[in-house]
């Protein structure tokens, strides 16, 4: 990799945050306020200085001598700029199959480091194809996401393999891990939806993407032959008694994982077999929760691929640019339970949790560290370059700095504990 291009000396900037008008985008700007170390030289960036000049105005007062910066992801000149001016871009602008490319492709051009919120499978495959070898060249390391889509699983992945590795009990043959979490939803969620959901609808090469497992793999033909666990758990009753049913992240979390194994070699295990659930109770109140969770997808997203089911959900449905408000994102949390078993039979569970609505406040945070561990932390990160995962392009680095900021990653031989569920059943 050539470092030179991250020089503080040869940037401008340290971090700018695209989209900074946005939702998520003004959140994670506020993050960065409060708490990116005193130096660090972060700007705001987005398509109206008006707006720009009025997120600024409501962020703490150490953040009000920022710079703003106007680009608009339709304009190549303007992202090339934005982009030869940073050692960091954060964008927040989605969906991403819409709006993003053209921010990976100035961001792999300049060597300019590179986070994203994504939970689009197209979307970080298109990336992937376009512009890995173009960031590998460079030096830019193109991180995908980074906020509740796919951090907690990606980094609670690596946490368990660390603890599995460090007490030489093999490598991780299966993972089941089973979500809480208490949030709201916004428009930019449901705009990304219905975009994958538009394209799976008309465009065959699309549902097949989304149907295979090792989407998002490097070398897709060097991926062993055992079959994955689907991505839309079931309905199924665990042997702790506790209900569980799809997971609504699962498609885009599970891919990551297995990304980020085949980058490291498969160093997990080759022959791993990972799933997500989200948990909805114990008893028949559980049972029933999961059932109806399990149509309320399927309906959904049906309903999402009818033009006149749209219109109406269209009314329904957070509109773009909103979200939850400051007492659900403050009353929110999320936490995720991994049980694994290894190769040399063991079993192995390890958490992934933390405070704040996932999607937003919980996210901002995920964001922002990642951002800031890219600027300030280049000696300490993984010695990798081009189109990356959350643990592979940040990994250990960002696991210390969400440790820090109160979320939470540890790795325990046996059950979750009392509250959680035991790990048999991975």
């Amino acid at each position: 990799m050539t470092p030179a291009p991250h020089d503080p000396d040869v940037r401008d900037h340290d971090v700018v945050v695209l989209g900074a008008t946005g939702f998520v985008g003004a959140l994670t700007a506020e993050h960065l306020a409060r708490h990116a170390p005193a130096g660090t030289r972060v700007a705001l960036a987005g398509r109206s200085r008006d707006r720009l000049e009025r997120v600024r105005a409501g962020l703490p007062g150490r953040a009000h001598d920022w710079p703003l910066l106007v680009a608009d992801v339709d304009d190549a000149a303007s992202l090339a700029a934005l982009a030869g001016s940073t050692r960091v871009v954060v964008t927040t602008v989605g969906p991403y199959l819409r709006h993003g490319l053209p921010v990976v492709a100035a961001c792999a051009r300049a060597g300019t480091h590179y986070a994203d919120l994504t939970g689009e499978v197209p979307f970080i495959r298109a990336a992937i194809d376009g512009y890995d070898a173009v960031a590998r060249a460079s030096g830019a390391r193109l991180v995908h996401a980074c906020g509740y889509d796919s951090v907690p699983s990606d980094l609670g992945v690596l946490t368990l393999h660390r603890r599995v590795a460090a007490d030489g009990a093999g490598t991780l043959e299966r993972i089941l891990t089973v979500a809480r979490a208490r949030g709201g939803v916004s428009g930019g969620t449901v705009a990304s939806v219905r975009g994958i959901v538009e394209l799976a609808a008309r465009d065959p090469a699309a549902r097949r993407l989304l149907a295979d497992p090792y989407a998002l793999s490097p070398d897709r033909d060097a991926e062993p032959a055992a079959p994955q666990p689907p991505s839309a758990t079931p309905p199924a009753r665990l042997s702790d008694g506790a209900w569980v049913a799809p997971f609504p992240m699962a498609s885009v979390n599970s891919r990551v994982v297995r990304r980020s194994n085949a980058l490291l070699g498969w160093a997990y295990g080759r022959g791993l077999r990972y799933a997500e659930a989200s948990a909805t109770g114990r008893g028949a109140r559980g049972a029933l929760t999961a059932v109806g969770l399990a149509a309320g997808l399927g309906l959904g997203a049906a309903a999402l691929a009818l033009p006149p089911a749209r219109a109406l959900l269209d009314r329904l449905l957070p509109a773009p640019g909103t979200g939850p408000d400051e007492r659900t994102r403050a009353e929110g949390w999320f936490r995720m339970e991994l049980r694994a078993t290894t190769s040399s039979g063991r079993r192995y569970a390890a958490v992934a949790a933390g405070p704040g609505d996932p999607g937003y406040a919980a996210t901002a945070v995920m964001l922002g560290e990642a951002a800031l561990a890219l600027a300030l932390d280049g000696d300490r990160l993984p010695d990798r370059a081009g189109s990356l995962t959350p643990a592979t392009g940040v990994g250990d680095v960002l696991v210390e700095r969400l440790r820090a900021a109160g979320h939470r990653y540890d790795a325990t031989s046996g059950p979750v504990g009392p509250e959680g569920p035991n790990a048999t059943d991975a």
